[in-house]
């Protein structure tokens, strides 16, 4: 048995889940509303508070897909209760980051700023204090949207190993380098 597709997914209070007959999964809270196709060999059970994902046989497909839908719909029930977010740091001189609602203006050392818009399922801030590096906090309900998004943030200037300039996720660990040896 997977071990993650074993595991039941408590259903808090406040948060609707319906199956329809095309198993799409949709997940109703005070956030908001997503839903998730699901495989037509996997059956969800859903009791009092629980939801449960079962596989009809241990075939590896059937395996392999067990605690996949497990962990979406159990990141759905999440994202309609608490939310996600992600925060993004620009480091370097010069790095400037705006909003304007969902339109994000970057300013990440290129010759032009470059103009990001955000998705409307979205929520985005900017914070610019002296002394320390612009922050960018996404927040939403959609853990896949917003991973997403982030990514694609990160990567108009990722960051680079021998001084750390880019944009990179708050708290995340730079893999650095030496420079050039001193010379003779």
């Amino acid at each position: 048995m997977s071990r993650i597709g074993k595991k039941p997914i408590s259903i808090p209070a406040g948060v609707n889940i319906s199956v329809n007959n095309e198993n799409v999964v949709t997940v109703k809270g005070p956030k908001g509303q997503l839903s998730q196709p699901i495989d037509r060999d996997i059956k969800i059970e859903i009791s009092d508070s629980e939801l449960l994902v079962t596989r009809p046989t241990d075939q590896i497909r059937h395996r392999a897909m067990h605690g996949l839908y497990r962990s979406l719909v159990s990141n759905l029930v999440k994202g309609v209760t608490e939310g996600y977010k992600k925060e993004l740091e620009l480091v370097g001189v010069g790095f400037k980051a705006t909003n304007a609602g969902n339109i994000l203006d970057l300013a990440l050392g290129y010759s032009h700023n470059i103009i990001f818009e955000i998705p409307s399922e979205l929520k985005i801030t900017t914070v610019t204090e002296k002394g320390k590096n612009p922050i960018i906090t996404i927040e939403g309900t959609d853990k896949q949207l917003l991973g997403q998004v982030s990514a694609k943030l990160r990567s108009l200037r990722k960051p680079e190993p021998y001084k750390g300039k880019g944009v990179k996720y708050v708290g995340e660990e730079l893999r650095r380098k030496a420079g050039k040896a001193a010379g003779k």
